[in-house]
């Protein structure tokens, strides 16, 4: 099924990926009500990470802030693998990022501008929310960044 969600990126020129299959003991999204809960998504494509390392150092802020976009593409297909449809999403609630950052680097919430802007772009207005960017040591795989979200959707 394919909806406006889906038609907002592919005028991007965006294909939603497959969702990226657990690295443990977790699912990639899981439903409570009417919210949905991503767990972090890495910026896999095609089952690999594209770079490794960290921003400010090995990874440039403009490179980290795309790996954004592709984590937010992960979480909304992840969204979507419990929800049939993007176009039952309501609003986007909250966005959490992590930063894999060299010990001097201070630009993360512009690295997560990355998914926030993402998500406005396909989402519009349902896709403001609230934020959290987060500088880390180190991610699993040597990842640059990692996103989840939490969103709410429409009444059955």
């Amino acid at each position: 099924m394919s909806g406006a969600v889906e038609a907002a990126l592919a005028e991007l020129g965006l294909k939603l990926p497959e969702v990226v299959p657990p690295l443990a003991a977790y699912q990639p999204a899981v439903r409570t009500g009417a919210y949905v809960y991503t767990a972090g998504q890495l910026p896999m494509v095609e089952g690999k990470l594209p770079v490794t390392g960290k921003v400010g150092a090995e990874v440039t802020p403009e490179e980290a802030k795309e790996l954004a976009r592709v984590c937010a593409l992960n979480a909304l297909a992840a969204v979507k693998s419990v929800t049939g449809d993007l176009d039952r999403i309501a609003r986007v609630v909250k966005v959490v990022g992590f930063v894999a950052s060299a010990s001097d680097f201070t630009g993360q919430p512009a690295v997560l501008n990355g998914a926030s802007e993402l998500l406005g772009q396909v989402l519009g207005e349902r896709g403001v929310h609230a934020r959290s960017a987060v500088g880390v040591a180190v991610l699993p795989l040597d990842a640059p960044i990692e996103v989840e979200i939490q969103v709410e959707l429409t009444e059955d």
